[in-house]
């Protein structure tokens, strides 16, 4: 069976990978090759499928079944396995690889990836996600690695000072957003392991536990940065609501209460978020995104 991606990662990657193409022409032999030191049985390539990386769903010599997820190097495997090696199954999808390979692919027991809180009426998948969210909140172990929150927006600042001196239209909404990053970085905050990217369909319905979360990209920081991907979850209706504004208002000030996070911190971050990712869609073409992510920003 050939392991080919699907167009959805082929785009994705082609937006954002410098190594995009050479990593894509290799996958379905690299795919291949995993399937096979694993001695793993393949049912199909999930699609659409994510925007950072090849999943497969497999089975086990015993019949279990299982995915097998393989994502580009700048994507940092090692560190989503660290994560997932950490939380060892507790708000996360479990790792089942470990020793790991060598060839940085990882082994994730199978959950129902159709199936994410997202398909739940808004106010109960924001109770679930958050819910889910929490648990993943650990001390980080004592030698990691991990990228902090201040390492990771300070390469996103730079491209945003650069996107500021490029388009003078949302200028002022980045000068906003990297003054909020200044004020949040230079406070004291509880540091903690977090998801990195998390959302709605970063949540998908288990066996062992009702929800769980996939897909890491783990940083450490503060919790208020974590949660504040959160927030703007189903965008496209905050906008097309006459009430959107008042709704986002209501929804930070909601999801700070519900898991003791400082309400300030949670709508600066939720700010530099959505800015940072307005920008970068802008700069990768696609404007009705970076039209959303900016209007709602604006908001905040």
């Amino acid at each position: 069976m050939a392991l080919e991606p699907p167009p959805r990662l082929v785009t994705a990657l082609g937006e954002t990978a410098q190594d995009g193409d050479d990593w894509l022409q290799k996958l379905p032999e690299a795919a291949e090759q995993a399937v096979a030191l694993r001695e793993l049985t393949v049912e199909r390539v999930h699609v659409p499928g994510g925007r950072s990386g090849l999943v497969v769903l497999v089975r086990h010599a015993d019949g279990t079944p299982a995915v097998l997820k393989l994502v580009p190097p700048r994507s940092r495997p090692e560190s989503e396995r660290a994560a997932l090696a950490h939380w060892d199954g507790f708000g996360a999808v479990r790792l089942l690889d470990a020793p790991p390979a060598a060839d940085g692919a990882l082994l994730l027991e199978r959950l129902h990836r159709d199936v994410s809180v997202r398909s739940l009426p808004e106010a109960k998948a924001l109770l679930e996600a958050a819910g889910t969210l929490r648990r993943l909140w650990v001390e980080p172990p004592s030698d990691h690695r991990f990228e902090t929150v201040a390492e990771r927006t300070g390469r996103q600042a730079e491209a945003m000072r650069a996107s500021a001196s490029a388009d003078g239209e949302v200028a002022p909404l980045i000068d906003a957003a990297l003054a909020a990053r200044e004020e949040l970085l230079a406070g004291d905050a509880e540091v903690r392991l977090l998801h990195g990217t998390f959302r709605q369909s970063k949540v998908l319905q288990g066996d062992r536990v009702p929800w769980l979360a996939v897909g890491p990209d783990p940083v450490v920081g503060e919790p208020a940065f974590d949660l504040a991907r959160l927030v703007r979850d189903r965008v496209e209706d905050l906008i097309a609501s006459p009430s959107g504004s008042s709704i986002t208002r209501r929804r930070v000030k909601k999801l700070a209460e519900s898991l003791d996070v400082d309400q300030e911190r949670l709508r600066g971050w939720a700010l530099f978020r959505a800015v940072e990712s307005g920008v970068r869609a802008r700069r990768v073409g696609r404007e009705q995104d970076a039209e959303l992510l900016l209007e709602f920003a604006g908001w905040l």
